[in-house]
Parts: C-alpha cells; sequence; structure tokens
C-alpha cells in the first residue's frame, strides 16, 4: 500500500529533525568538555586579569610614594635620592619613569654633567611608549644640554616642528632654533623667529624679553602697535 505524499512529507521531516538532534548529541559528547574547559578559561582568565589589574594598582601606589620620597632627598641632597630614582627608572608605569629618568637628568645637571644628562633625556625623547608632552619636554631639555656641543643644523632639524606658534614649546624651542640659525649665518630666519617669539604673549617673559632685544638687533620690528594705529 503507497504512503500518501502528505504522510511522507511528515515522515521526512521527523528522520531530519531527529538527524539533527543526533548531530548536536555527538557535537556535545565531542565538544562539550572542551566547550566547559573554554568556559572556565574564560572566567579565571577575567578573574586574573582583575588580580592583575589590582596588583599594578598597588605597584604604581608604591612607586608613586617612592617618587614623592626621592623627591625629597633630592631637594633635601640627600644621597639616597640617586638610588631610589634609579630604581623607578625601570617601572612599568611609563609616566614615573619618564619623571624619574628626567629627574636622573636634572642630578646630572647640578654635577655640571651635560653629556650623561643629555643621555638621560635622550631615553625619554626617545621612547616611543612614553606620553607625547613628556617626549617633547625631553628633547628640549636633552638639545639645551647640548647646544654648545652640536651642530646648529641638528638643532634647527630637531626642533623645528616645536618652533611654531602654538605649540606648547614655542619659546624654549624656538629660542634655540633662531640662535642655531644665527650660527648658520641665516640672520632672517632668525629675526623672523625672534619677532614671532617677541609677540607671542604665551611664552615666557623672560625669553619674550630676550627675543625682542634680539629682533631689534637685528632689524625686525618686535612690537605690536596697538590696534587704533594699525587703523590708521
Amino acid at each position: 500500500m503507497a504512503v500518501p505524499p502528505n504522510t511522507d512529507a511528515a515522515f521526512l521531516r521527523e528522520v531530519d529533525e531527529e538527524l539533527r538532534r543526533e548531530q548536536m548529541a555527538t557535537a556535545w559528547r565531542r565538544y562539550g568538555i572542551a566547550a566547559i574547559a573554554i568556559v572556565v578559561l574564560i572566567v579565571l582568565g577575567f578573574g586574573g586579569w582583575q588580580i592583575y589589574r589590582a596588583h599594578q594598582q598597588s605597584v604604581a601606589g608604591d612607586e608613586g610614594e617612592a617618587l614623592s620620597k626621592a623627591y625629597e632627598d633630592a631637594g633635601a641632597r640627600r644621597p639616597a635620592a640617586a638610588t631610589e630614582l634609579g630604581s623607578l627608572a625601570d617601572s612599568n608605569v611609563k609616566g614615573y619613569r619618564a619623571l624619574a629618568l628626567m629627574s636622573q637628568a636634572d642630578l646630572l645637571l647640578q654635577k655640571n654633567d651635560l653629556r650623561g644628562a643629555a643621555a638621560k633625556f635622550a631615553e625619554v625623547a626617545n621612547d616611543g611608549s612614553i606620553g607625547q608632552p613628556f617626549r617633547d619636554l625631553a628633547l628640549i631639555r636633552q638639545t639645551s644640554a647640548e647646544l654648545d656641543t652640536i651642530k646648529p643644523d641638528v638643532v634647527v632639524a630637531r626642533l623645528r616642528g616645536l618652533a611654531v606658534k602654538g605649540n606648547p614649546w614655542f619659546g624654549s624651542a624656538g629660542e634655540m632654533v633662531a640662535v642655531s640659525y644665527l650660527k648658520m649665518g641665516r640672520r632672517d630666519l632668525a629675526g623672523t623667529l625672534y619677532g614671532q617669539i617677541a609677540r607671542e604673549p604665551d611664552v615666557a617673559e623672560s625669553v619674550r624679553q630676550r627675543a625682542v632685544q634680539m629682533a631689534g638687533v637685528l632689524g625686525v620690528d618686535a612690537v605690536n602697535q596697538p590696534k587704533e594705529q594699525k587703523s590708521q
């Protein structure tokens, strides 16, 4: 007796569903343990990360206190400051490491060790993992320590990108670039740059006053005229 078409279709659906159930059961038998293991690893990994973060925060807190102690000892000229800063210079916290290295450089400057100080500043300036503001400041400090011993074109190449209006380090970087232009015989470029520094109200007053004087010597009018005079 032939199976009616609708019964045949129902039978095929039942077989198909049974096959899918069997495949799922087989997959669970094969991969169920692995799936559980993965879930456990994820949970353990998250917990481990939380523990790691807590440890890192604890270490950072301890190193912050150590840095404060190093500054206190340095201010009192205690020998312990050098040892404390040396330990912090290997810190995994980039900000503390940068501050420690730059503080080591300052101690070397006090001893008139310009070469040693420049090397410490260079470590910070060349470390791409440290924030750019730290690196820019370190580059300026490095160049200042080396200003009398490196070629003026090297100074210009290093600091040209910082010696622009609007940059936080415009005054310091611009003054060293202007001095280097003079050493290169480029009085025109030096005068223009001194004039820009002199007319920039945001630079340090001492830097601005020197720029006004140098701009005047180089024949550049560095004094901003009142607006009513400009309109006449």
